[in-house]
């Protein structure tokens, strides 16, 4: 049953799985992927917009904004990636995930996403990010788009050398591999995480602020969203960067040891910032 809320929570009520909301075949859609349709139609929609303004030649903040987003991540995909080749062909992939996560993240913010507005007991939509499916899947694409590329430069076996060393020959570097190996799968794994938690970890604190303020939630709220809203982009900014900087490090030809050692304590000290 459809039930509208107050715009303020009246009850603190959070649930970490997602719900499904209605079924096609055996397909059953989920408040989520609800939430990530507005934002996917949402982005669509301004990129629509904006490339039909700009092949009628007319131009207006929308589109100035939207040129500016992105020559700025066209930019850092040059600045990070040296060969120009391969940044070209990263770049599509990069710059979709960051607009994708952004606008799926600014769902959750949006009035009526949460539990102002539910179905049969669960909320009726909520941000895509908070689905640890699509974080999930989101940072195993980005680990093999890096994959690929490194197969790309380095062959199968060249590749596989990064991670694979004869214990024989080299016992430290065959230690160095093994761990290189084990972080792709860690990577991978704080990748999505950091995504999830921090869009959860939002979703609750609208909660929490809409039941804490009552009546005055109409004031105190939009700070809060603004926040959240800085928060989203600087959550789609950094899945970017990251994974600009691990499709880097993948390309990148490795020489002895110690510089192999060194590319993997920049990437860590990277994923710390």
């Amino acid at each position: 049953m459809f039930i509208p809320h107050q715009f303020a929570a009246e009850a603190l009520h959070i649930v970490l799985p997602v719900a499904p909301i209605f079924t096609i075949g055996p397909l059953e859609v989920t408040n989520s992927i609800l939430g990530g349709v507005l934002g996917i139609a949402a982005l669509l929609l301004i990129f629509g917009y904006a490339l039909r303004m700009i092949k009628r030649g007319k131009y207006n903040r929308i589109v100035g904004a939207v040129q500016w987003a992105f020559e700025g991540m066209y930019k850092a995909v040059f600045d990070i990636i040296p060969d120009r080749k391969m940044a070209q062909n990263i770049a599509p992939l990069a710059v979709t995930i960051f607009f994708v996560v952004m606008l799926t993240y600014w769902v959750s913010i949006l009035p009526g996403v949460g539990d102002s507005i539910t179905w049969h007991g669960s909320p009726l939509i909520r941000g895509l990010p908070t689905d640890l499916n699509f974080t999930f899947a989101l940072a195993i694409i980005s680990m093999s788009a890096s994959q690929f590329y490194a197969i790309k430069v380095h062959g199968f076996f060249g590749n596989a050398g990064r991670y694979f060393i004869n214990p024989f020959k080299n016992p430290i570097g065959t230690f160095e591999g093994f761990l290189e190996f084990i972080g792709e799968f860690s990577r991978g794994v704080a990748l999505s995480l950091r995504l999830f938690g921090n869009a959860f970890a939002g979703e609750v604190l609208l909660l929490i602020a809409g039941m804490l303020t009552g009546y005055f939630a109409s004031l105190s709220l939009p700070i809060f969203m603004a926040f959240e809203l800085f928060i989203g982009f600087i959550q789609a900014y950094v899945f970017y960067i990251l994974t600009l900087i691990f499709a880097s490090l993948a390309t990148a030809s490795h020489g002895s040891s110690p510089a192999h050692s060194a590319d993997v304590t920049s990437e860590e000290a990277a994923q710390t910032e």
